[in-house]
């Protein structure tokens, strides 16, 4: 007799417990459920500044309306546009990528990142990886690319020095670009344009002439390029032009405190 029942007793404990195990799963499954057919794409070997393109497709499965609330990439170079923002239950979505690889190189992945009201996972990420041949190029490369020259006089000329190298395949042609600066190789003038082999560097000396005004003085050389990838490019000049008058009143000022 008490053998049957401890048998009831058990019986009923796990009918109790499949039954609470039964309504714990209805209310998990209870709202939107965002799932999509594929969470990570390989665009696979492509040429660099291919537009690449893929739609990620997804289902409410759910039985309630899911809102997608946001999207957005892990850089500017990734661009995502979801087809509806609001999905009823049982019905599909697409979240369009568009991936531009200019200016990358080698193995490369992207990711996009969902946040809705899915109350089991609100955050998804979504990944999109491409292998990204680079073709042969010129590539230019400056040792600095400003300076700042302190303090000169106002009948100096403005006069500094870059070094441009080619760190690509293909030959470097280089145009420069300023209205009243002179540009030299040693002491002759640079040719236009200047030709640079692949892996190999020159040093340009860079003349302006010298400006009226006094003060804080800003300029800019524009490097023209045939490098694809930076076609232009700029080199900045700062420095402070002051008067014989006004170096000789600093001079007095400061020459006893720098002994």
């Amino acid at each position: 007799m008490v053998q049957d029942h401890k048998h009831s007793f058990y019986l009923a404990l796990l009918v109790l417990i499949g039954i609470f195990t039964f309504i714990s799963i209805l209310a998990a499954n209870k709202g939107p459920a965002l799932k999509f057919e594929k969470e990570m794409w390989d665009f696979g070997n492509v040429k660099q500044g291919k537009i690449l393109t893929h739609v990620f497709k997804f289902r409410n499965d759910g039985d309630a309306t899911l809102v997608v609330k946001q999207v957005k990439t892990s850089c500017g170079c990734t661009a995502a546009l979801v087809s509806k923002k609001e999905i009823p239950p049982g019905k599909q979505g697409e979240i369009k990528v568009t991936f531009n690889t200019r200016g990358f190189a080698g193995r490369v992945s992207k990711f996009i990142y969902i946040e809705s009201n899915d109350p089991q996972e609100s955050k998804k990420q979504l990944t999109v990886s491409a292998s990204i041949n680079v073709p042969p190029r010129p590539r230019i490369s400056l040792d600095r690319y400003s300076i700042d020259l302190g303090l000169f006089l106002q009948s100096e000329d403005i006069e500094t020095k870059v070094k441009i190298k080619n760190t690509g395949e293909l030959e470097l042609e280089v145009e420069f670009s300023h209205k009243s600066a002179s540009f030299y190789m040693g002491n002759k003038k640079v040719p236009t344009p200047l030709k640079i082999p692949a892996g190999k560097e020159v040093e340009v000396r860079i003349k302006i002439i010298p400006r009226q005004k006094i003060g804080l003085m800003r300029e800019y050389v524009l490097f023209k390029t045939n490098d694809p990838m930076r076609p232009n490019l700029s080199f900045y000049i700062s420095g402070y032009i002051v008067t014989k008058v006004q170096l000789r009143q600093l001079f007095k000022k400061y020459k006893d405190k720098i002994k």
